[in-house]
């Protein structure tokens, strides 16, 4: 089993799809061709054996130290051993026809021994392919897939234990590369690439996306790496942002909160495309405001709170097990159930990306306004009802705050839409009732007075963290008295060793005295075990407190989630304050969006709700 924590990834990728590599110099994970397809390398859900490829110096554990090349995704691991010093670069070229994974290793000073194992294991680990040499290269067959395997210059492999090996040796100033190249098993190999020509490649494309950026205040360094990080997880033929890399990263570790990500959710536009305005990315932000019109596209009653990278719509759950999980988390699970819940502030998430498009002056487009109206309709019927809510929890519906906000959101935008373009067609009279009724219904019914702060849900004692969106999106004033005293609240009882949690149920029956002695906790979502602290929920925190006044600890909390990035600057979805580990799946985009907005809202530069 991996012995690399999660925080010990490093990620490369090519826009379309994403490795995983350790600081061992090991790529535990990696899909094939796409994001969500199934694994070629799958040790970090299992063990070795489940398909890894190792290059680092004979007898060596992790690098003495690893970053990545400037404002790029190309990443150098370090060893200084007691031979001499070598680095392997590591980064995956913008494909033309097939993705490659490119591995150099340069001698820096002395002489260096390298060894190198590839176990390549399709279908999640669970087929061991063919192997056989062909024009002086490895070959691997199983089904659809075929991978070859290169050297330059050629450096003799043999296989072993099912797996390819390799010795050689580098001195100071000498490079050896190595290139994997996959592609349909019936299709021809694909034109060789030249793997030192591509890292010049890939050096100048991202440099010159980093460019773009028109951010230049503070934490800059940070919010570039973010930056970074969102465009990885971009799938550029589509323009769709998956949420993480992975599935089944562990919530709780050997608990049974493994949930698949490598897939987009709409919640994550509205926040997304803030991110990407406010830096200047408009390019991106169309593309996925187009993605996202596309993938909505049809009857509002079958809108979906995910879709697949090109807006697939069928996402069946399943479990895989013959992988044991990180860290024994099991299941391993592909696809995700959630995608069939109803959540009722996508509607309103819709309607704000939108809204928040046209304000950034993006071209129009023929029949958004016409989706948005009927949108709005079906909400209009809906949004009195339950729902599962933002948290995706698998237990039973309920009346959540934070959907009804949006709800109230999605009428705002529509209506003021209207005032400001009089040549679309609407009823901004209805809309500004709806958006009032909504608003007493929510005032009334979910806060609660005696606490001074709004609850999960009517008539709830729980609390939630998507309360303290309620200023952000417009819904309250920052200085009301009952946004205030919902900072505080969520502070206090959610608080986890400085950082927040999502919601009260989220810390388990064992926290329920802390909580106020709040009963049926673990009901909440439906889902035993604990989780960590929510690092996009930290950042809506220190959000918060800048925007109630507390500019300086709103500053101090930021600063304290940057120090949780792990050392090449990704975080994951979560962090457990008390082993000091991340949790979750990795890296994540809803992490990285928070950091994004939080820094430059510091800045007075966010345009984001």
């Amino acid at each position: 089993m991996t012995t690399q924590r999660i925080e010990d990834y490093a990620l490369i990728g090519d826009l379309q799809t994403a490795a995983l590599v350790g600081r061992n110099g090991s790529i535990d994970w990696l899909c094939l061709p796409r994001f969500d397809s199934a694994a070629c390398f799958a040790a970090l859900l299992g063990t070795e054996e489940n398909g890894h490829w190792r290059i680092a110096p004979t007898g060596a554990g992790n690098c003495t130290r690893r970053g990545y090349l400037g404002e790029t995704l190309v990443l150098e691991s370090v060893w200084e051993t007691g031979t001499g010093t070598v680095k392997v670069i590591d980064f995956m070229p913008q494909r033309d026809l097939a993705p490659d994974v490119v591995r150099i290793i340069e001698g820096v000073s002395g002489s260096v021994e390298m060894s190198g194992t590839v176990r390549l294991r399709f279908d999640f680990g669970s087929v061991v392919p063919w192997m056989r040499r062909a024009e002086g290269h490895r070959l691997a067959i199983a089904g659809p897939d075929s991978v070859w395997l290169r050297s330059e210059p050629e450096v003799r492999t043999w296989g072993q234990h099912f797996s390819t090996r390799s010795s050689f040796t580098v001195a100071a100033g000498e490079r050896v590369a190595f290139v994997l190249t996959w592609h349909p098993s019936h299709e021809q190999r694909p034109p060789r690439a030249d793997p030192f020509e591509s890292l010049a490649q890939c050096l100048d494309d991202w440099a010159a996306w980093a460019a773009r950026c028109r951010y230049g205040g503070p934490y800059r360094a940070a919010v570039m790496r973010s930056l970074i990080t969102l465009k990885a997880l971009t799938y550029g033929p589509t323009g769709g942002i998956v949420a993480a890399a992975t599935t089944s990263l562990p919530e709780d570790l050997g608990g049974v909160r493994n949930w698949d990500y490598r897939y987009c959710w709409l919640r994550d536009s509205t926040l997304t495309l803030g991110a990407l305005l406010s830096a200047g990315y408009l390019e991106e932000a169309a593309a996925w405001r187009d993605w996202l019109l596309r993938a909505v596209a049809g009857d509002p009653a079958d809108l979906q709170i995910m879709y697949g990278l090109a807006g697939e719509r069928r996402l069946p759950e399943s479990e895989l097990p013959w992988l044991s999980g990180y860290a024994r988390s099991a299941p391993v699970r592909t696809g995700n159930s959630a995608v069939d819940q109803l959540q009722l502030d996508v509607y309103g998430e819709v309607i704000d990306s939108l809204h928040l498009v046209r304000q950034a002056g993006l071209p129009p487009k023929p029949h958004a306004w016409r989706l948005e109206t009927t949108l709005l309709d079906f909400l209009e019927s809906k949004w009195r009802e339950p729902d599962e809510g933002l948290w995706e929890v698998r237990g039973p519906r309920r009346h959540f705050v934070h959907s009804k906000v949006m709800a109230w959101v999605a009428a705002d935008r529509a209506a003021k839409t209207l005032d400001s373009d009089p040549r679309l067609i609407g009823d901004a009279g209805r809309w500004r009732a709806m958006r009032d009724e909504v608003h007493r219904e929510v005032c009334d019914r979910g806060y609660d007075p005696a606490r001074n702060t709004f609850t999960q849900s009517y008539g709830s004692a729980e609390l939630d963290a998507a309360t303290l969106l309620i200023p952000r999106v417009g819904f309250l004033p920052p200085d009301d008295p009952r946004v205030i005293g919902t900072v505080d609240a969520v502070r206090a009882e959610l608080g986890h060793g400085g950082l927040l949690r999502r919601y009260s149920g989220a810390a388990g029956t064992a926290d329920a005295d802390a909580l106020g002695g709040v009963d049926g906790l673990v009901e909440v979502d439906g889902l035993p075990g604990e989780e960590g602290a929510f690092l996009a929920c930290s950042f809506w925190l220190a959000d918060a407190l800048h925007m109630t006044g507390r500019t300086e600890e709103a500053r101090e909390l930021f600063e304290r989630l940057l120090a949780l990035r792990n050392d090449v600057g990704l975080l994951s979805e979560e962090y457990d304050p008390v082993t000091r580990r991340h949790l979750g799946n990795f890296p994540q985009a809803f992490s990285h969006i928070g950091l994004v907005t939080t820094a430059l809202r510091l800045a007075g530069e966010c345009t984001a709700g």
